[in-house]
């Protein structure tokens, strides 16, 4: 089966969030259960000089994006259409938007010829391969499925939603540029509140949406997580077009055992490596090397959506207790700004670096004991994920992929061999606070500790499993 993913990060070329992980993984998973997975990407700076050794498949005017050509190479055994478009893609950096955080206002041109070329891609752009299914990731990629719907559905669309909070929101007018016919702008079709929808497009048009969680699918036929798409999401769900697959983890990438950004690894029953981890970023951080004290680790973009300020607001806790906590993220200044300022006050017990940084982000989840994840909504999570396989036990809160992957450490759940991590259900500081007093609690009894971590290590959530589901789903459509 001819599988083609459209999207517009890579990992490790080009990154932003999990979506990059995503599509650097489950294509090349797709490829070892015998799926022909490939991947259409615009030609960014970092792709192009990560994937150098192409071949011209077509060329073609494009009237928003002049003079196009489309490439193909491989990168990590995937076949790699690239959309060499330099007056719409030529630019360094993030893939959105400029350095001061403006939207680039070419966004709908740009997206839109992502879309055009997916849907090109199944009916003879390139000579050679004809796509069957046409698998499109989050809203940069939603006008592929309406591509096809216009040109008679020459294949199977499936669009998968990372995160629902961005819609891809852009003005009707624009609607006569990006080659869409007017009877496709309205409530049963592209238009959301007087506005083209690139996210509405793909969940609308597609043959099946998925989630990336079970639960994260359930959660966003409510109010609450639907972002004003719930009725459409509710009816989707209903008709058994909606369906929830969880994420995975790249084994070659993210295993303590080989892990290529940490010096000292280790594997179940043989966990001496894990102690030098914690105690190389303990020193990274300028935190005093205790091998006793609760090291609590986060990774994330900071913003409220991750619960970043009920972590600012239950940080004493982990101080009083004589916990430490190294924090790597960047976002909203004012996040920033009061992580900052704990880690000035609190120098023994806070560290924060402002950034992203790939290495130490592994150090980070091999050296920690516990890893934060106290999410407001979470489609899916991949930090919990790591987590679990490198023995950091999550802390979470209950909701998405979150709620799908870790199991609270309840007396019973421990008993029953069950527990993988720390839960809190409401989004506040108070719950948050709590769960790390109970971390604590089970600390000190490391005996426990140790079974509750061993629990975690044998957790399976390979690629491959996903990547099953996916087959199926794509035969059932």
């Amino acid at each position: 089966m001819k599988v083609l993913h459209v999207c517009s990060e890579l990992y490790p070329l080009l990154k932003t969030g999990g979506l990059a992980d995503v599509l650097g993984a489950l294509p090349a998973a797709q490829k070892e259960i015998g799926l022909d997975a490939r991947i259409l990407i615009p030609a960014y700076p970092a792709i192009s000089a990560g994937i150098p050794d192409t071949g011209v498949v077509a060329e073609f005017h494009n009237s928003a994006a002049g003079h196009v050509v489309l490439r193909y190479g491989e990168f990590n055994g995937v076949g790699v259409y690239l959309i060499d478009a330099p007056n719409l893609y030529a630019r360094e950096g993030n893939p959105y938007h400029d350095q001061w955080y403006n939207d680039y206002a070419d966004n709908y041109k740009r997206f839109a010829l992502l879309g055009w070329v997916g849907a090109e891609l199944a009916t003879g752009l390139d000579p050679w391969w004809m796509a069957e299914v046409v698998h499109a990731h989050d809203w940069h990629a939603g006008l592929t499925s309406a591509y096809l719907a216009y040109k008679g559905r020459p294949a199977k669309s499936v669009f998968t939603i990372h995160n629902l909070a961005y819609q891809g929101l852009f003005a009707y007018h624009h609607l006569f540029e990006i080659g869409l016919p007017t009877s496709m702008f309205n409530v049963n079709g592209l238009e959301f509140y007087g506005q083209i929808s690139y996210l509405k497009a793909g969940l609308y048009y597609s043959d099946a949406v998925t989630a990336v969680s079970p639960t994260y699918a359930r959660e966003i036929t409510t109010p609450e997580f639907a972002y004003g798409f719930e009725g459409l999401l509710s009816t989707l769900h209903s008709q058994g077009k909606l369906v929830g697959i969880l994420n995975g983890v790249d084994d070659n990438i993210w295993n303590p055992n080989t892990d290529s950004y940490i010096q000292d690894h280790y594997k179940l029953k043989s966990m001496t490596g894990k102690k030098k981890n914690k105690a190389a970023l303990q020193a990274h951080f300028n935190l005093p090397e205790k091998p006793d004290a609760l090291l609590f680790v986060m990774i994330t973009r900071l913003t409220e959506q991750k619960g970043v300020d009920l972590l600012i607001q239950s940080a004493e806790n982990i101080i009083k207790q004589g916990g430490q906590l190294a924090l790597l993220g960047s976002g909203a200044p004012s996040l920033e700004s009061a992580l900052l300022g704990l880690a000035h006050k609190h120098p023994k017990n806070i560290a924060v670096k402002i950034g992203y940084d790939e290495p130490l982000s592994h150090l980070m989840v091999a050296g920690g004991d516990v890893i934060l994840v106290p999410s407001r909504f979470e489609p899916c999570g991949l930090t919990q994920l790591y987590g679990l396989k490198y023995g950091t036990l999550p802390l979470v809160r209950q909701t998405g992929g979150l709620a799908d992957t870790v199991v609270d450490s309840t007396a019973e759940n421990i008993k029953e061999r069950r527990a993988t991590g720390f839960v809190f259900n409401e989004a506040n500081s108070q719950a948050l606070s709590h769960a790390i007093s109970r971390a604590f609690s089970l600390w000190k009894k490391q005996r426990t500790w140790f079974t509750v971590r061993t629990v975690a290590m044998e957790q399976d959530f390979s690629w491959q499993i996903s990547a099953r589901r996916y087959e199926e789903l794509y035969r059932r459509i």
